[in-house]
């Protein structure tokens, strides 16, 4: 009987790139062990597409690959070591941990960013020293891909992501604390507060608005409620309010789309003009957070922020989220409504929430 696997073992040398490629393809199908050290040579083909055939196979055989690939993080050829990290990224496992450790001091921005990645899916805690200084790396992809693993690792990287929010360079700031908000761990509430009131820098401040909502902690809710008053946070407060649900702060969130106390300056946004400032930006976030609460008190405010166009569509959406409860006062607002668009609006959000056409 002939074996299938030898047979496309034997194609991976010939001379054709597209039967090279053929039997890449087809050695992933049959996924047998035996494919992966040829398979691997194949990282060093000079034709693209049976590389990426290669690549695809390996990660369809997965556990038999690692090791061979963990060895090709240290071969000459840069290119090699990018494929085999990205395969490593998705397949790794402890048994590479030393290798993906040294990758991380490449050259090369790809491979660093891959075994970031793969390090973040071992969460190993002898990767949180030398995955801290990425969070300052040249490259933007590298650090979120440093500030992912650290929150993937969690507890054992708490204390040095905790250490690196007073650090003197500010990208190392925000990226400790966009991992603090993915780890969502209760101790890093009160660090994070401090942040929000002291740090220097506008965007970490920003960021730790958004890890503060992230982690959800009721702690937050009073500090959130107080930053609402600051131009450039005020849109990401409310985002954060509506993620953590606590109810008590569904007044509050009420007077914003209703625009009851809002503030006198409001903050352009970049590109938009003067007459699209972040108060239009707030109240969309106001009417979204009510859909994530769901406190049928702000059903009445919500129905009425239908009426306008700029927040329209943020509150069909929110009012969706109560289920049948709203239809009675939707079906209300229909009667007597000769706005077209805002009649589809309402039609739309009645079949969202098992209204039937045909009784519209």
């Amino acid at each position: 009987m002939a074996d299938a696997v030898a047979e496309q073992i034997a194609a991976l040398r010939d001379e054709d790139w597209a039967i090279r490629e053929e039997a890449a393809m087809m050695l992933g199908t049959l996924r047998d062990p035996r494919a992966v050290a040829p398979l691997v040579s194949m990282l060093h083909d000079g034709d693209r597409a049976v590389r990426d055939a290669a690549i695809g196979a390996l990660l369809a055989i997965g556990e038999s690959a690692v090791m061979p690939l963990g060895a090709c993080l240290s071969d000459p050829v840069l290119t090699v070591q990018e494929l085999a990290s990205s395969v490593l990224a998705t397949i790794a496992d402890v048994r590479v941990l030393t290798q993906l450790i040294a990758a991380l001091a490449s050259s090369d921005w790809i491979v660093r960013m891959h075994a970031a990645k793969a390090l973040g899916r071992i969460q190993d805690p002898q990767a949180v020293g030398p995955l801290v200084p990425l969070l300052q790396d040249k490259v933007k992809a590298v650090r979120e891909e440093a500030s992912t693993a650290l929150a993937a690792i969690g507890e054992a990287a708490l204390s040095s992501l905790l250490d690196a929010l007073t650090h003197v360079e500010w990208l190392v700031r925000l990226h400790a604390v966009e991992a603090l908000g993915k780890t969502k761990s209760p101790e890093a509430v009160v660090p994070l507060l401090s942040v929000l009131f002291n740090d220097r820098d506008r965007a970490v401040r920003e960021d730790a608005v958004r890890a503060l909502g992230q982690i959800g902690d009721l702690r937050a809710v009073e500090f959130l409620v107080t930053v609402m008053r600051e131009p450039g946070l005020r849109p990401l407060a409310v985002d954060a309010l509506g993620e953590i649900g606590d109810r008590r702060t569904v007044p509050v969130l009420i007077d914003v789309l209703e625009g009851v106390g809002r503030p006198e300056v409001s903050m352009p946004i970049d590109g938009c003009g003067d007459q699209w400032g972040e108060e239009r930006i707030t109240l969309g976030a106001a009417a979204r957070a009510l859909g994530a609460i769901r406190d049928e008190a702000a059903i009445p405010a919500l129905i009425k922020a239908l009426g306008y166009t700029v927040t329209r569509a943020d509150a069909a959406d929110a009012l969706a989220r109560f289920g049948g409860v709203v239809i009675a006062p939707l079906l209300a607002l229909l009667a007597h409504e000769p706005d077209d668009n805002l009649r589809y609006h309402v039609k739309e959000t009645l079949a969202r929430v098992g209204w039937r056409a045909g009784r519209i």
